[in-house]
């Protein structure tokens, strides 16, 4: 297995941020800094980041159900409480991607890091999708362009799924992973987001998982979630 990949089955980052790791010279394999990301190593390899042994790990992935206020991060130095606390893991689990400490909803952890990587890299094109409660109600016309694309401080959106669902309530399916898109996106329209709920990634739902709740997924919803990254 090559190195990069190896670190990203331990969990030590995603593959990405392995290579950089690699490349920095914080890896060892043996006696030997490492700096090519495509060395092969194996499972009796003594593998070392800034001097701490690595070892793969059984895989794990999590669905919870974020509630309000708990921040999206594996540690957090504040007062507010960060999402790894919320499940009852040994494993050294890292959030995939985001969600706004005031948005809800469904996010997935895991020590899995090139799954990860398929999940939130835009290339992959998961689509995730997100149930919104407006300020104002909405217009047919401004539906419309939001299923268009909008034009953000980063460049214009990729076209999205819109359905409504109420005068102030939609449904929101987009494929990218900008900062509080959604949110931009409304304000992009001449409104803003009361409330946002994340309901599914790729072709998991949130279903009936209780605020505050996860749930470790089992190995059919793991393979779903490779089968909807696939390239």
């Amino acid at each position: 297995m090559r190195l990069a990949k190896y670190l990203a089955h331990a969990g030590v980052a995603s593959r990405r941020a392995a290579e950089k790791l690699i490349a920095a010279g914080k890896v060892r394999v043996g006696d030997e800094v490492v700096t090519d990301p495509a060395r092969d190593v194996g499972e009796g390899s003594d593998v070392r980041v800034n001097g701490r042994p690595i070892a793969p790990e059984p895989r794990e992935v999590w669905a919870l159900n974020k509630p309000a206020g708990v921040v999206s991060t594996a540690q957090e130095p504040g007062k507010r409480r960060a999402i790894t606390e919320l499940v009852d893991s040994e494993r050294r689990l890292y959030p995939v991607g985001r969600l706004d400490a005031d948005s809800t909803g469904l996010i997935l952890l895991t020590n899995d890091g090139e799954l990860a990587n398929r999940l939130t890299h835009p290339r992959y094109g998961v689509p995730k999708t997100y149930r919104v409660r407006l300020s104002r109600p909405i217009s047919d016309r401004d539906l419309e362009r939001l299923r268009t694309g909008v034009r953000l401080e980063d460049g214009p959106t990729a076209p999205a799924d819109v359905e409504r669902h109420g005068e102030r309530e939609i449904e929101v399916t987009i494929r990218e992973g900008r900062k509080r898109q959604v949110r931009r996106m409304a304000e992009a329209v001449g409104n803003e987001v009361e409330a946002l709920a994340r309901i599914r990634i790729g072709s998991l739902e949130l279903g009936d998982l209780h605020r505050g709740e996860a749930r470790r997924l089992e190995e059919g919803e793991v393979a779903a979630l490779w089968e909807d990254s696939a390239p």
